[in-house]
């Protein structure tokens, strides 16, 4: 078959082979794949995804002090620990009834801009891309290789490189152009991210009730110079990905299928206004929708909610294929929210963890990874929502809403419109990200350089706003607090590849309970109790093989492409917790070169 022809349409009798990649690489090495597929057929016939490693977070953090909370989940992982900081201190903050002043919250945004600008690049550029490049592209597609040479890049205006084949060589790890102008560009996005929030991963300058960050004007300007450096670099990324995943499209007719599920997707916003959030639980539905990415829930392409309270009640942690103890007849620590809604016992707020390490079973358990769901009030159905990725959702949720309207990025309703301003070499730029026909392993990916725009776009207005306020004389960035002896708060913030929440309960002045939810169990999480796959199973399941080898030299690209296109990381399993004081270390040896593991 050559690569341009349509598929067949007809049944063979099947050829099932086995197949496992476990564990997946470019990532901290936790997750494993196993998989059925039909090579006769050319397609994914099973799929279960598991993960080695337990999460013990919720079992050490009872019996801690509340304000250590965000310097412990920090360590959740060595990727976005400040992702966690700063949703730990938003749950923190609402359970102590503070709000940091103004400038403190603009340079939380600052810091988590640049940390979406630097960690999105490096996953996309030396991480993703590699499955796209020229030497991945020759080994499993030769024929697609073949015509990259002869494809002509359309936006090559702005990118410089004259074929699709150009394009794919400058992406060669530890050779091609890209790849290492991309890891220059990630020393540069981290020293921003470090004038705001200290140090990279776990900030140093991180607080409940504001930061530690000293606001001088070079700190802003530091940052300002630093960003406009990587403005082009941004620019010629959105037009270089766009080229190559149209070319995958029309190659490879058909392609759309690969990672392609059901439109279910989760973004719980980011980017708070300082002007408007107070972090109090009764006011959220106002201070989430206007957060600078709006939260909301999309199903079958359909906005359900972005008010932040449904989307917190909604929430469920189901067992099925999970190696723990149900806790369904605990206590609860939680009944009702502050506004006297009730709360269900599945719901982090509630959650016990009571792990049953056990022998993997894929008829039974077979993974450390929960299964979080959203109960669809609408149908009661428990939704295995996705992140995208992060950006897919984050874009979408935003689109759809309609609220974001800045001087850099705008909302329409049914696209996100991004204005860059001149750089060095190019000149102003809007690009516009359109709500794709599918949520597939290509829109996950081509989402991710318009949301490095997105961040990139919302830093220059926060940059502004907070030299405004230091202008003024208005430099306060901590407000005190008192801990109280009772309390429950919730932090819903975007980590790098999605949804992030973290649930805490304070008794007699101590963590009662603590839940943090990270992206990767929503999108790792194996089938729940009613058998629904999760998100990388569901995405993997049943997607077409376009990969021109057969069993014996089979890579499996097309199945690595869509597991990696949800921006996969598990270190926030790399605690075990065996009880009776005895402890397993777990030690992670990063490989040579760009792996940020």
């Amino acid at each position: 078959m050559t690569t341009t022809e349509a598929r067949p349409t007809e049944r063979k009798p099947p050829q099932l082979v086995d197949m496992s990649w476990d564990p997946i690489t470019r990532i901290i090495g936790n997750l494993g794949i196993y998989t059925k597929i039909d090579f006769a057929n050319r397609e994914v016939v099973e799929c279960h995804s598991t993960s080695s490693l337990f999460r013990g977070y919720s079992v050490f953090m009872k019996g801690k002090d509340p304000r250590d909370a965000g310097f412990i989940t920090s360590r959740i992982c060595g990727i976005c620990g400040d992702n966690h900081t700063t949703c730990s201190d938003y749950a923190q903050q609402m359970a102590y009834g503070v709000k940091p002043p103004p400038l403190a919250d603009y340079i939380v945004n600052l810091g988590e801009a640049a940390e979406y600008i630097f960690d999105h690049t490096i996953f996309q550029d030396n991480l993703v891309f590699v499955d796209f490049c020229e030497a991945m592209v020759k080994s499993t597609n030769p024929g697609v290789l073949a015509r990259a040479e002869s494809t002509s890049a359309p936006r090559g205006d702005i990118h410089g490189y004259r074929t699709i084949a150009d394009i794919m060589r400058a992406f060669n790890p530890f050779e091609g152009e890209v790849y290492k102008e991309a890891l220059k560009v990630s020393r540069i996005t981290r020293e921003m991210f470090c004038l705001m929030e200290g140090r990279h991963v776990h900030p140093s300058t991180l607080y409940p009730g504001g930061v530690g960050t000293m606001p001088q004007p070079t700190t802003f300007t530091d940052y300002l110079s630093r960003l406009m450096r990587v403005i082009d670099f941004v620019k010629k990324a959105v037009a270089m990905n766009d080229d190559v995943f149209d070319f995958f499209y029309e190659a490879l007719p058909g392609y759309e299928e690969v990672g392609r599920r059901r439109v279910l997707l989760g973004c719980w916003g980011a980017f708070q206004d300082p002007m408007t959030v107070d972090y109090r639980y009764e006011t959220m539905n106002t201070w989430g929708k206007q957060m600078y990415v709006t939260p909301g829930v999309i199903v079958d392409g359909e906005l359900v909610t972005n008010n932040l309270i449904d989307i917190n009640l909604g929430l469920r942690i189901m067992l099925g294929s999970s190696y723990y103890e149900d806790w369904v007849n605990e206590q609860p620590f939680v009944t009702h929210d502050p506004l006297g809604n009730p709360v269900d016992m599945r719901h982090p707020w509630n959650q016990t963890t009571v792990p049953v390490p056990q022998k993997r079973d894929f008829d039974g358990k077979y993974s450390w990874v929960m299964s979080p769901r959203w109960l669809d009030p609408r149908t009661g159905d428990h939704l295995a929502l996705d992140t995208g990725g992060g950006p897919l959702a984050r874009l979408w949720s935003t689109a759809l809403s309609g609220l974001v309207d800045t001087p850099y990025v705008k909302a329409t309703g049914h696209s996100v419109r991004i204005s860059l301003p001149k750089g060095e070499t190019l000149p102003e730029t809007t690009f516009e990200w359109h709500i794709p026909r599918w949520s597939n392993t290509i829109e996950r990916d081509r989402a991710r350089p318009y949301f490095i725009a997105y961040a990139a776009a919302m830093a220059l207005q926060f940059i502004e706003e907070a030299m405004g306020l230091v202008r003024a004389g208005e430099t306060k960035v901590f407000e005190n607090y008192e801990v109280p002896d009772e309390a429950i708060g919730c932090g819903f913030h975007e980590a790098v590849r999605g949804v992030l929440s973290h649930h805490l309960v304070i008794k007699d002045k101590k963590i009662a309970n603590y839940h943090p939810y990270p992206p990767t169990p929503w999108n790792a999480s194996p089938r729940d109790m009613y058998g629904t796959p999760g998100p990388y199973e569901d995405a993997v399941q049943g997607q077409p093989v376009f990969e021109e080898n057969g069993p014996d030299d089979f890579k499996g690209i097309d199945i690595m492409r869509t597991v990696r296109s949800f921006d996969p990381c598990l270190p926030c399993g790399v605690h075990m917790y065996v009880g009776k004081g005895k402890t397993l270390t777990t030690l992670h040896s990063p490989t040579y070169g760009a792996n940020h593991g």
